[in-house]
C-alpha cells in the first residue's frame, strides 16, 4: 500500500511595489512630466535667463486683468454651482430610488455629450434673438431683449451647467452616506428646518461638498472652450491667454510663465483639499 507525498505548491512571486506602477509612471513623465517642465523652463530661459516673463506678467495691466478675470469666474462659477447644485443632489437622495436612477441618467448623459455640443447649443440659447430672451419677453418679464453673452452671465451659465455633475456626483455620495434618523431626531428634539441644515445636515455633508467645491474651482482656472466662445474677449481667462501666446504671438517664454502661475495655484487648491478633507471626515466620525 503505497503512501501518497502532498505536493508542494510554490508560489509565484508577483512583483508589487513601484514595478507594478513603473509602466503608468514611465507614460505620465514621458507624456506629461517632461513637457511641462520644458514649457517651465522656457519661461526662465527665452530669450534670455531671467524672470522677465514674470516681471511682464504681473506688470502688465492687461496680464493682471487676465489673472483677475480666472479667479473672478472660478469663484462666481463655484459659489453658483454650490447653490444649484446642493438641492439637486439632496433630492436626488430623498427621492424614490427609481427616480433617482432616471435623473442620474440625466446627469451623466450631459456629462458624456461634446462639450462644444454644450456650449454652442448655449450659444443660441442664450442671444439677443435665442429662446431665452423670447421667452422672457413672451412672458411681459422683460421689453428689451438681455444680453446673456460675451459677458460674466453667459461663461457662469454655461460653466454652471458643465461642472453641476462634478460637484453633484461626490455631494450626492456624502449625502447618502448620512443616516437619516440623525435629522428625524433634530426635528424631534425641536430643531427647525433652518436649524437641521445649517447645524446637522451641512456639517455632515461638509466632506462631500468641500470635495465637489475644490474640483470645480480647480477645473475652471483652467478651462478655455466655454469661456473663449460666451465671454468673449472682455472676460478672457488665463488657459486661453496661453493658448493666445503659443498659437498666435509664439510667445512660448511667457505662455510657460501664466502656465507656471496656473500650476502652482492649481497644486495649492489640491494640496488645501487634501489638508481640509481628512479633518472633515475626522470630525464627522
Amino acid at each position: 500500500m503505497s503512501t501518497s507525498q502532498p505536493l508542494e505548491i510554490k508560489k509565484i512571486k508577483r512583483p508589487t511595489g513601484l514595478v507594478n506602477l513603473f509602466p503608468i509612471l514611465v507614460f505620465l513623465t514621458l507624456c506629461f512630466v517632461v513637457p511641462v517642465l520644458m514649457l517651465l523652463w522656457r519661461s526662465f530661459s527665452e530669450p534670455t535667463l531671467g524672470l522677465q516673463h514674470y516681471q511682464e506678467l504681473v506688470g502688465s495691466w492687461t496680464y493682471v486683468r487676465v489673472l483677475s478675470n480666472t479667479f473672478i469666474v472660478a469663484t462666481t462659477v463655484t459659489v453658483v454651482t454650490v447653490i444649484v447644485g446642493f438641492p439637486v443632489a439632496w433630492t436626488l437622495t430623498i427621492i424614490p430610488s427609481r427616480w433617482a436612477q432616471y435623473l442620474m441618467a440625466i446627469l451623466l448623459l450631459s456629462m458624456w455629450t461634446n462639450l462644444l455640443v454644450r456650449t454652442y447649443a448655449w450659444m443660441v440659447l442664450l442671444q439677443r434673438t435665442g429662446v431665452i430672451n423670447k421667452w422672457l419677453m413672451g412672458m411681459g418679464v422683460i421689453d428689451e431683449p438681455l444680453t446673456l453673452v460675451n459677458n460674466l452671465i453667459g461663461v457662469t451659465i454655461g460653466m454652471t451647467y458643465i461642472m453641476l455633475p462634478f460637484l453633484i456626483l461626490p455631494l450626492h455620495a456624502s449625502l447618502q452616506a448620512i443616516d437619516k434618523s440623525i435629522l428625524r431626531a433634530a426635528s424631534i428634539c425641536g430643531a427647525s428646518q433652518w436649524q437641521i441644515f445649517r447645524l446637522v445636515l451641512l456639517p455632515l455633508a461638509k466632506p462631500g461638498l468641500a470635495s465637489g467645491a475644490l474640483m470645480v474651482f480647480v477645473m475652471s482656472l483652467g478651462y478655455f472652450v466655454t469661456p473663449a466662445l460666451l465671454g468673449g474677449t472682455s472676460y478672457m481667462m488665463l488657459a486661453e491667454l496661453i493658448a493666445q501666446l503659443v498659437q498666435s504671438l509664439l510667445n512660448w517664454g511667457l505662455a510657460g510663465a501664466a502656465a507656471l502661475v496656473l500650476l502652482v495655484v492649481t497644486l495649492g487648491l489640491y494640496a488645501l483639499q487634501l489638508r481640509l478633507i481628512p479633518q472633515s471626515h475626522h470630525q464627522n466620525r
